[in-house]
């Protein structure tokens, strides 16, 4: 049987994104799993689930990770239930603040799934599950990831939005594809596969798209250089994007801003 089989997980964070990306590999593993999108929802789940394990986020709006895990270490309904931590700020002070906290682990963002579930597997040997009269209204209002029977479109539809809030971030510097990987938790031919299930195109084509989306509205709406507006863009030279935007439009970056001139005028 699953070390992680039917625990039950409540998940804090005010990211729909990294809540959705690590319930999805958490429900592989036969998890029953909660979800809170702050701090103070967090507590107050914990108060009436009373899960096996809390995941935690750090930084959340409302009520930050750090005071809510010091709210639930502290009281009697649940101290005895194991916190761990999770963060992109993986600083010394970071984790010894949240272990200070009373959290028993750090997870760091972005997810080694290995490590989760070891780590997971480690707090929850021999503990006994807790049941709570409250549990089953409680998670029947948990978002669910099986919108239908068709459970690994479902997935592909969070690899793809988790992989796109990575790739628009910084349209510029862009994640790579092996940082992508480790980043969403998966491999290219998945995500590739994803993508063109969830937006009809490879990951790369879809980022060359919303540049060339984003350099429009910058030759459109600004009086930015066209060589600024390139680089921002991620192009390495202000050909490369002349030739790349004509490819797409018919028209050159100055051609487009002459006919945005003229319309203006």
């Amino acid at each position: 049987m699953d070390d992680l089989s039917n625990k039950r997980i409540l998940i804090v964070d005010d990211e729909e994104a990294e809540r959705a990306l690590l319930a999805a590999y958490l429900k592989q593993h036969h998890c029953i799993l909660y979800h809170a999108e702050n701090g103070l929802d967090g507590v107050n789940k914990a108060r009436a689930i009373r899960p096996d394990l809390i995941l935690l986020d750090a930084q959340m709006p409302v009520c930050n990770g750090f005071d809510a895990c010091k709210v639930i270490v502290s009281d009697p309904e649940t101290q005895d239930i194991p916190v761990i931590f999770l963060s992109a700020l993986n600083w010394p002070e970071q984790r010894i603040r949240g272990l200070l906290a009373g959290a028993v682990d750090y997870i760091d963002k972005p997810y080694d799934f290995n490590e989760v579930k070891l780590r997971l597997a480690i707090h929850l040997r021999g503990r006994k599950p807790v049941i709570s009269d409250s549990a089953p209204s409680i998670q029947a209002k948990a978002p669910s990831l099986d919108s239908g029977a068709d459970a690994p479109s479902t997935l592909q539809n969070i690899l793809f939005h988790s992989a796109r809030i990575h790739l628009l971030r910084s349209l510029a510097s862009p994640p790579p594809m092996a940082e992508l990987e480790k980043l969403t938790g998966t491999n290219s031919k998945h995500l590739n596969r994803a993508f063109k299930l969830c937006a009809g195109t490879t990951v790369y084509e879809y980022l060359r798209e919303e540049r060339m989306k984003e350099a429009r509205v910058l030759l459109q709406q600004t009086s930015l250089p066209i060589q600024e507006i390139a680089d921002q863009t991620g192009f390495s030279s202000g050909a490369n994007f002349a030739t790349a935007f004509r490819e797409r439009f018919g028209v050159s970056p100055r051609e487009l801003r002459r006919q945005q001139d003229n319309t203006n005028n």
